[in-house]
């Protein structure tokens, strides 16, 4: 290992926490800090040039693939790395936040891999950046338990046999640390969790027959990750440990990044394992992209756009051709159901579609699938194990049948659904309801029998901008306009406080939340992010 440079990082106004300095050691922060001088530079430099392909898309309303990487993608020759044998069979992934419970849960799942999750699923306190890492640490050397404080169970690893292999997902490249800085500037958040995790875990894994595995969310571009490849080939040499020894996942969850994955997978060929293809985000991002596009890009309820939808559908189809192609994993999308202890009829119901989703991802191609909750792991497990048996994977399936041309990624108008009054309002419900437990320092909430994290209330507050900034009428007769969102949010806080007690309102943040949720949904200024001005407000 290279000798640390002393640091110029600084811990900025944060509370010292229990254990800190098993993570902040003046060798991490030194590590830490030689990421952020080689490579934030280029990190503002892609984020402006984020820009600048938005304002080209505004101008254009279109997108294609590049024609400057025709190249790349004509070429039949080259493959990714082949996958280390921790990361060959993917069938079921679950994923969650870093507390000491999930990590225990999660591991322990069944699952053939969890995705230990810093970024959606994590609201960025100094807490959970920080003890985050001691629980992925204390799980690495089985130094780990929980009880819980109300109901008195106790958890414990299963036998490292039995526990699922770690992905880490780091924050996006729009986000920052304000706790670490260096020469008064804070350090992105995904050199952060990125460092600190690599740092002190990457030789453990290795011993233990695995090795530092990440999932890359928010990417893109091609551009951005070539800059994460180029980070890999340094922080290996730095500790001493064989290239290709990092592998990454990347989360196809912008629409740019669709038009653009063959070009990813190639940057990242020594490192890459696969890609994966979300919704929320997804959706998410056509709608920022896209929002000056008119009324051919308005995309109807959020729950009404399934990923059978033509345009959804060419998507996944893509990316799973794209995959086996080069020799990646693909991995589908999200169950989000959380079963009811309560109600057997709606667990019926929702296990049901959980497994017609899996299957259908299964027959697809895909080598594997998310899962959010422990229950749903063997019923996305059978889905798999149907089509695949024995076969860790089905990367020899190459999908030649697949065929998808640059305007079907697009075509929003082919999906016969409409924005409904409904819609309206559960995009309000889910998202002051997110956004209040996000700014308590929850990034992973149950919400109407689903696992929510942030791009929840992304796609939410999206859908509100683009209905109201595209004078929707709505099925009642109801045109979308800011003063009937505030009419609704005010009904919906209202109905929380009937709900939860005057106690209970008064000791949350639902206010905030409201406020929040209003000001990025009616802002004539778009933000690009929900998660910049609510860290503003997150406290800890």
């Amino acid at each position: 290992m290279s000798a640390p440079a002393p640091s110029s990082l600084v811990v900025v106004e944060a509370e010292p926490l229990p254990r800190q300095e098993e993570v902040l050691t003046d060798a991490a922060l030194a590590f830490v800090a030689e990421l952020h001088r080689r490579f934030t530079p280029r990190r503002d430099e892609l984020l402006a040039r984020r820009a600048e392909r938005r304002a080209e898309i505004a101008r254009t309303s279109s997108l294609g693939f590049l024609p400057e990487t025709a190249a790349i993608r004509a070429d039949e020759s080259w493959k990714v790395a082949p996958a280390p044998a921790a990361l060959n069979d993917r069938r079921v992934e679950i994923t969650g936040p870093t507390d000491r419970k999930m990590t225990i849960n999660a591991l322990n799942s069944g699952a053939k891999v969890w995705l230990a999750d810093f970024e959606d699923a994590s609201a960025p306190t100094w807490e959970n950046v920080v003890l985050g890492q001691v629980n992925l640490i204390d799980a690495y050397t089985r130094n780990i338990d929980f009880t819980d404080p109300r109901s008195g169970k106790s958890y414990a690893l299963k036998p490292a046999a039995e526990l699922a292999t770690v992905v880490m997902r780091p924050r996006g490249w729009h986000l920052e640390e304000r706790h670490l800085t260096v020469e008064g500037r804070p350090v992105p958040g995904a050199l952060v969790d990125f460092g600190l995790y690599f740092f002190h875990n990457a030789q453990r894994l290795i011993d233990l027959g695995k090795g530092p595995y990440f999932y890359l969310p928010k990417t893109e571009s091609h551009l951005e990750a070539r800059l994460w490849n180029d980070i890999f080939v340094f922080a290996q040499d730095y500790v001493g440990i064989p290239q290709g020894t990092v592998r990454a996942t990347v989360l196809i969850e912008t629409i740019t990044a669709a038009y653009e994955m063959e070009e990813i997978l190639y940057e990242l060929r020594d490192h890459a394992a696969g890609l994966n293809a979300g919704r929320w985000d997804y959706l998410f991002s056509i709608v920022k992209n896209f929002r000056d596009g008119g009324a051919k890009f308005v995309l109807p309820d959020r729950n009404a756009v399934t990923m059978t939808a033509p345009f959804m559908r060419a998507y996944t189809e893509l990316l799973v051709r794209t995959c086996h192609k080069r020799g990646a994993h693909a991995i589908g999308g999200m169950a989000a159901f959380i079963p009811s202890r309560k109600d057997a009829e709606v667990n019926k119901v929702a296990f049901e579609k959980v497994k017609a989703d899996k299957d259908r991802e299964a027959g697809d191609g895909f080598d594997g699938s998310w899962v959010a909750h422990p229950d749903l792991v063997p019923i996305a497990m059978a889905s798999f194990d149907a089509v695949l048996g024995d076969k860790p994977n089905q990367k020899d399936r190459l999908r030649e049948d697949v065929h998808v041309e640059g305007p079907e990624l697009i075509d929003i108008a082919s999906l016969d659904a409409h924005p409904t009054y409904d819609g309206l309002r559960n995009a309000v419900q889910v998202g002051i309801r997110y956004i209040e437990a996000w700014l308590r320092g929850l990034g992973a909430v149950a919400i109407f029998n689903l696992m929510e994290d942030a791009a929840t209330a992304e796609i939410s507050r999206s859908q509100i901008w683009q209905w109201i900034n595209a004078e929707v009428v709505f099925e009642n007769g109801r045109k979308a306009t800011p003063e009937l969102a505030r009419e609704v949010a005010a009904e919906e806080l209202a109905a929380i406080r009937a709900e939860i007690g005057d106690e209970a309102f008064a000791a949350g943040k639902w206010q905030q939340a409201h406020d929040l949720l209003l000001h990025v949904s009616l802002d004539a200024d778009y933000a690009d992010f929900l998660t910049l001005p609510a860290y503003d407000q997150l406290v800890g």
